[in-house]
């Protein structure tokens, strides 16, 4: 009983918290758009039993998820939101990587330290860390006014509303994620491994090739994974520092339940983007399986 109960709990929360709401979304996506409150139809009606079951399944249709193969909006948005993603997790692995490392290979007196700086921008709200790159990289902004101050520029940048300033605000903000991962795995490292190396004749660069870069696989996969996942549907940080220039499926869906108010379209893009990151979350899965296999 006490086992049957500790494995229901986290059954029961992903049901009531998971299936459910996906279920819902489903179900939207396969209706209509209406001047109604919801503003969708058919709506079920259980009061007339079967048969008002029978004629809502009727009404149901993939109308929604056809119109979205006849708009270039839609697949140039998930094509756009993948390339950005992608890039954003290289980037972001870039910066993090001498980071993490850097953290492990520091005295154990430093290491709480480090933690907390890494982990310090979350004691403040997302949104106003974003909205502040705003004021940094704006053509007045302070990143401009140093560049000027120290004579690099002439003339201001134009950074914000561009690709260039979603690229920093992605790395800036996910950049926790990734360093934390790889600091995990760093930390374990065996330091007489790369003695060893280099006792064979292998520069600093070779063993950090052929050893500390192969060791630290597992950090550099879940960072990937746990940065790439959230930043395919982001959608605060395009619309705040990328403009009407960036597009991602993120604001498209936002800009549809919203602003269009067509919440069966908005479904239909919110199920095919959950299609999407279901293959790198079972990928992250199976690699976390793997990992815990290999410490066992």
């Amino acid at each position: 009983m006490r086992r049957a109960a500790l494995i229901l709990l986290p059954y029961s929360w992903l049901i009531a918290l998971f299936l459910v709401p996906f279920l819902i979304v489903i179900k939207i996506s396969l209706s209509d758009i209406a001047l109604a409150i919801p503003p969708y139809t058919p709506n079920l009606d259980l009061s007339q039993g079967w048969a008002g079951i029978k004629d809502f399944l009727s009404q149901l249709d993939l109308d929604n998820f056809k119109f979205l193969t006849t708009d270039d909006l839609y697949w140039k948005a998930y094509l756009s939101s993948l390339r950005i993603a992608l890039l954003s997790t290289f980037l972001t692995l870039c910066v993090a990587y001498p980071l993490a490392y850097g953290m492990a290979r520091a005295p154990d007196e430093w290491r709480p330290t480090l933690m907390m700086l890494v982990i310090l921008p979350f004691w403040s709200s997302f949104l106003i860390r974003v909205y502040s790159w705003k004021a940094i990289l704006a053509n007045e902004g302070l990143l401009n006014q140093f560049l000027m101050l120290i004579r690099v520029i002439d003339e201001p940048l134009t950074i914000l509303n561009t690709p260039t300033a979603v690229y920093i605000g992605i790395v800036y903000t996910y950049l926790p994620f990734m360093v934390l991962p790889l600091y995990s795995a760093l930390e374990k490292l065996d330091g007489s491994l790369l003695e060893a190396a280099e006792d064979l004749g292998c520069t600093r660069f070779q063993a950090f090739w052929l050893v500390t870069f192969p060791l630290s696989r597992n950090g550099i996969i879940a960072g990937c994974f746990l940065v790439f996942i959230p930043v395919m549907g982001e959608f605060v940080i395009p619309a705040l520092l990328g403009g009407s220039q960036t597009l991602m499926i993120g604001k498209v869906l936002w800009e549809e339940f919203f602003s269009n108010r067509d919440w069966p379209v908005a479904s239909a893009v919110a199920v095919i983007l959950l299609a999407i990151l279901v293959i790198p979350i079972v990928l992250f899965q199976r690699n976390e399986e793997k990992q815990r296999e290999a410490e066992g």
